[in-house]
């Protein structure tokens, strides 16, 4: 397999070879400078967090360089307590004068606001003390250059062309190389950080049909992940999105009518992700959440399980504590269909009357699973089960309403008969309850993807409504 050159290292060699302008010893000195100046002004705690972003950004449209971005930020960010009032102030300069004027504007900003019961940095017993943070490899930097990025793109979007005659124009192709390192920490005895980065290859053909009026059908597909020795080759990436595209030719509309809907792997991560909103603490304790105690309670079917996991070696939601330093964990949020945990920071845990979870900053790696599912049930095998009804691949607009669970969507995809698609259908509505939904998943299939830090196979839900001509 063609894949883009890059050179795997241990992270701290990597570090060196990174291209940061800053290194880790002087972020803890800015950062250790920043917590003093906050204690002799009086603050009764503080935290700092200083970090390092750069990166390369290539665009390319019918094998002609678009654009090339590089970027570089850098930031301290200071929060300031005095007693339960929180200030918080940030600045890109680390002169030491900028660094005190900005401890000072936290300070001010916590003495003008209100009490708040729940304010706070973490409880000490939370705390991931530093002989627990793990190297989860997370850090492979890819030294490429801007024409060989160019030179990638390029090969990615002229090999969705060369697929078929009817892919005939193409939105662009990309390359990005992007890395980040941090330090953080706070007077209640937290210090931590770690470099990482993430990588990706993109393009989004465009098939037509001939003719005065012919169709046009644009999809794309793309390849991240931390380490560029692993991305797929830009020859599978530009195939594989020209033929995405031309399924998608001879689209027409269906009939309104109920049926079973089976959603795309990468679309069944966004069912999931509605599930890490619905119980996370901000939604619950505004009780703007159709979850509303919901810990203990059955809310998929006893068949599916998801875990969460923040030490996956590479893993795009991996980290050895969370964004307050608080300590994760590995640990079954649902388990056999019954709720058993939340995804709590430590202000919100204090709002709802319970413990943090680990989960400032979001969730970790979660994966959903099916009692039901078998090595075999690839992408044919779920439209098997589907039967007749919708195959969804792509949706559209942002119709889910967390506080009722109510959800519609704009869709495309697949009308599938007897387990095989019929023909490909567009301008349709797919609309339903987020808490039926998740109650009528039915299987799900191991063509497992990771979409961000989630990952999943298709889902099958047994119905929903469709809205058509």
């Amino acid at each position: 397999m063609n894949k883009p050159r890059t050179r795997s290292t241990s992270t701290t060699a990597a570090q060196a070879d990174s291209g940061f302008s800053y290194s880790r010893p002087f972020f803890e000195g800015l950062v250790d400078q920043a917590l003093a100046h906050a204690k002799k002004l009086g603050a009764t705690d503080a935290g700092a967090d200083a970090s390092e972003g750069c990166g390369l950004s290539v665009s390319v449209r019918k094998g002609e360089l678009e654009t090339v971005e590089r970027n570089r930020d850098k930031s301290l960010g200071v929060t300031v307590y005095i007693g339960q009032r929180r200030g918080n102030a940030s600045t890109s300069d680390f002169s030491e004068a900028a660094i005190q004027q900005t401890v000072q504007a936290a300070y001010d900003i916590a003495r003008f606001t209100a009490e708040d019961p729940t304010a706070g940095l973490p409880d000490a017993q939370d705390i991931a003390p530093v002989e627990t943070h793990k190297d989860l490899d997370l850090f492979h930097p890819w030294n490429v250059s801007s024409e060989e990025a160019a030179r990638i793109a390029i090969e990615s979007e002229a090999a969705a062309m060369k697929t078929h005659k009817r892919i005939t124009n193409s939105e662009g192709a990309s390359v990005s190389a992007q890395q980040s390192h941090f330090f953080s920490a706070h007077t209640r005895g937290f210090r931590g950080g770690y470099a990482s980065s993430r990588h990706s290859v993109s393009v989004a053909p465009i098939a037509s049909l001939p003719g005065k009026n012919g169709e046009m059908q644009r999809d794309f597909w793309y390849s991240s992940m931390r380490d560029a020795v692993e991305l797929a080759s830009p020859q599978e990436i530009g195939r594989y999105a020209a033929q995405r595209a031309l399924s998608r030719l001879g689209s027409r509309k269906i009939p309104t009518t109920e049926c079973a809907v089976l959603f795309e792997s990468p679309l069944a991560a966004g069912l999931l992700g509605g599930f890490v909103q619905a119980v996370s603490g901000g939604t619950l304790y505004r009780k703007s959440s159709f979850l509303l105690d919901s810990l203990g309670t059955q809310v998929f079917p006893s068949h599916i399980s998801i875990e969460e996991d923040p030490f996956i070696l590479r893993g795009k939601g991996s980290s050895p504590f969370d964004d307050e330093g608080v300590r994760v964990q590995r640990r079954m949020v649902v388990d056999s269909g019954r709720v058993e945990g939340y995804f709590l920071s430590s202000y919100s845990a204090r709002k709802l009357g319970m413990k943090t979870t680990g989960n400032a900053g979001g969730s970790h790696n979660l994966t959903l699973t099916s009692r039901l599912t078998r090595r075999g049930d690839d992408l044919q095998a779920m439209l098997k089960k589907l039967g007749t009804g919708l195959f969804v691949v792509e949706l559209m607009g942002q119709g889910v309403n967390y506080v009722t669970g109510d959800y519609s969507r704009g869709a495309s995809g697949f009308w599938v008969e007897n387990g095989e698609i019929a023909f490909p259908v567009q301008e349709i509505t797919i609309a339903g309850n987020l808490k039926d939904m998740y109650q009528g998943i039915e299987a799900v299939g191991a063509d497992t993807y990771n979409y961000g830090a989630k990952t999943v196979g298709s889902i099958l839900i047994n119905r929903m409504k469709v809205a058509g001509s």
